[in-house]
């Protein structure tokens, strides 16, 4: 006879939970997290509101880890993370961050991260559904090096928009003059924070690691400045799409490499064939193989001609009749920014040349979809 399935897991909870119930927060499950998806306002005005003036999320399910070298020397603990990544850790300068991908052996993506000097340690911030994972692959080829210290009794708000730096500054005093990717302990409201200006909408923004027991003083006093809405995730998601960033599991995972995914911005010169500390990190030759003679296929922003979102899974076609499908759609969703339907996905690197049409099948019917650049809407990090 058959075993009985087991019981789902109950949610977590983030320090959070209760201010999200008490404003209307509408409340979903995200990767094992009871989260607001949306409030009262709803997801097109959140959005737009984030566009606008300034939006707070809680993001405090992501994984925070610091990363301790044993010998003193935070250069000792860069160099170590340059194991796993393909990024140039060690000239990232005290005070500053970097986006990071944690890569398997066949290059594949394990997880996309942001790693901060804070001048004696590095600061990970990691996705949610994988920080068990990534904790797990940091204790086994790190340990040697480093103290590895998941910083479960923080929380993470972001705040974002073209307002954010004027509210932070009343309650932070250095936050005006943060550049983006700026990154490192700062006093908000009093409290010890680490504050990086940064953020996943593209617009200028901060995100803010606060002590757990004091997140709801500091989210409340923000959210008390008229220019600040609480936003749930799904004005998060259409944010980052329009600004053409990938969200882990749907645009990047284990079967895409940065190069494909058009992440090769991402990996400095030191790090490339010919370079100071080239390769060194799981998948190298795969990823160098990419750069050096190109990827296979391609992320891409695609736009439907018409008004009808195409939705994450979608396959694409060369026209209306072929058979094989030449990728598919990895992100899709309507763009209030722009009043229109937008996506992403992957496409053979013959047939990705921006301006070009693809056909989606969508409810049996193909619709089509002009290659776009990305981002959908300008970046306004403040540089």
């Amino acid at each position: 006879m058959p075993a009985p399935d087991a019981a789902p897991l109950p949610l977590k909870q983030t320090p959070l939970h209760a201010l999200h119930l008490a404003r209307g927060g509408k409340m979903v499950p995200f990767a094992g997290y009871d989260m607001p998806v949306q409030y009262a306002a709803g997801v097109l005005k959140e959005h737009l509101h984030t566009r606008a003036s300034a939006g707070l999320f809680d993001v405090s399910h992501m994984g925070q880890i610091a990363l301790r070298p044993k010998s003193g020397k935070v250069e000792d603990a860069a160099r170590a993370l340059e194991r796993l990544v393909p990024q140039d850790i060690v000239a990232v300068a005290p005070g500053r961050q970097r986006y990071a991908q944690f890569t398997n052996a066949d290059g594949g993506i394990l997880d996309d991260l942001m790693v901060a000097n804070f001048g004696d340690h590095l600061f990970l911030v990691v996705n949610a559904a994988c920080k068990a994972e990534d904790e797990a692959l940091l204790r086994a080829q790190l340990s040697d090096s480093c103290v590895i210290e998941p910083l479960a009794d923080r929380a993470l708000i972001a705040l974002q928009g073209p307002k954010a730096a004027a509210v932070l500054a009343r309650h932070c005093a250095d936050a005006e003059a943060m550049r983006f990717m700026d990154a490192g302990p700062r006093k908000v409201m009093g409290l010890d924070c680490f504050v990086s200006r940064s953020g996943y909408t593209g617009e200028d923004g901060f995100e803010i690691s606060v002590p757990a027991a004091d997140a709801e003083k500091l989210a409340s006093a923000l959210l008390a400045d008229d220019a600040v809405a609480p936003i749930g995730l799904g004005a998060r998601d259409s944010l980052r799409l329009e600004a053409g960033l990938c969200l882990y599991g749907h645009d990047i995972d284990t079967t895409t490499t940065p190069v494909e995914a058009d992440l090769v911005w991402s990996i400095q010169k030191s790090r490339r064939s010919g370079g100071a500390r080239a390769g060194g990190f799981p998948g190298a030759d795969n990823i160098l193989a990419h750069i050096d003679g190109g990827a296979p296929r391609k992320r891409v922003g695609l736009k439907p001609e018409g008004r009808a979102p195409v939705r994450d899974g979608a396959q694409l076609f060369a026209d209306m009749s072929s058979s094989e499908p030449l990728g598919s759609v990895t992100s899709g969703s309507f763009g209030p920014s722009i009043n229109g339907p937008i996506a992403m996905g992957y496409l053979p690197a013959a047939n990705a040349a921006i301006g070009g049409t693809v056909f989606a099948e969508v409810r049996g019917q193909r619709l089509p979809l002009r290659i776009s650049n990305l981002p959908f809407v300008p970046h306004s990090y403040k540089r």
